[in-house]
């Protein structure tokens, strides 16, 4: 087991818990494998090499486009490692489902998207139901960290994913075209209909906050009861600590070596 939880507690439908790095090499396979491959879109880089090597190119089109597949600068902010890492947290741990990497929405290298750093399915019993949710980074020494607070904070990001009317129209209409004609399609159906059929209220919230610190509820626990005062059942919330065994900063470095630090 890679994570141990070193603290958990819930006020009404708001759960929030704390999770230390417990077998080091384990995690490192994490971080070298399915992290990277969510960092670096590793299955919609494959299918645009496949489709492009399947034209008919001249020898100088062969050379143009290996110059072309050469030029990809790989995302590597130690933020957006920290948005990889939650996201296959919440797969491996919470049954979430993930239809789209959000990597093939970028105009520009190291792009940041608008929306919700969390944005898909999560398994619920025999149907699905929307899951979003925000990824924090932050070595603060402070409990709770400063990225828990403000209109750019987790706890206000959540709240305005649970009531923020034109930011749910946006992610669902982001969502329905990526998933139209796929295998992700009856799974948004039933996340919808659950969602709309409980007068908007029936979907997961996620706040994934990763930390280099030692781990302290604080960090969560007083803006956790902020959520719980605001949300009902069945809305579920759910607030997670990932406690890396080394600093935030050293994540594109364990990424690029191979190795944690």
């Amino acid at each position: 087991m890679i994570w141990q939880t070193v603290f958990a507690s819930s006020q009404g439908c708001v759960f929030w818990e704390g999770k230390c790095v417990q077998d080091s090499q384990e995690f490192n396979v994490v971080i070298t494998g399915s992290v990277v491959a969510r960092l670096h879109d590793e299955e919609g880089s494959a299918i645009f090499e496949e489709h492009l090597r399947g034209l008919s190119l001249t020898g100088m089109g062969q050379d143009a486009l290996e110059e072309v597949l050469a030029a990809e600068v790989p995302e590597m902010r130690d933020w957006a490692v920290g948005e990889a890492l939650a996201e296959a947290v919440l797969e491996a741990e919470y049954n979430v489902v993930f239809p789209w990497n959000t990597e093939r929405d970028k105009r520009t290298p190291f792009a940041s998207l608008p929306g919700a750093d969390i944005v898909g399915f999560q398994q619920d019993g025999n149907s699905y139901r929307l899951a979003l949710g925000e990824v924090k980074s932050s070595s603060d020494e402070t409990s709770p960290p400063q990225v828990m607070y403000g209109r750019s904070g987790m706890t206000h990001q959540i709240d305005e994913l649970a009531t923020n009317l034109s930011k749910i129209f946006q992610l669902i209409k982001w969502l329905v075209i990526r998933v139209k004609n796929t295998t992700y399609e009856n799974a948004f159906n039933e996340a919808c209909e659950r969602y709309l059929n409980s007068g908007r209220s029936d979907l997961a919230l996620f706040g994934v906050l990763v930390r280099d610190q030692e781990p302290r509820e604080s960090d969560l626990e007083s803006r956790a009861r902020t959520l719980a005062n605001s949300l009902q059942d069945p809305t579920h919330c759910r607030l997670i600590a990932l406690y890396l065994p080394w600093p935030i900063a050293q994540l594109p470095e364990a990424i690029n070596q191979g190795d944690t630090p």
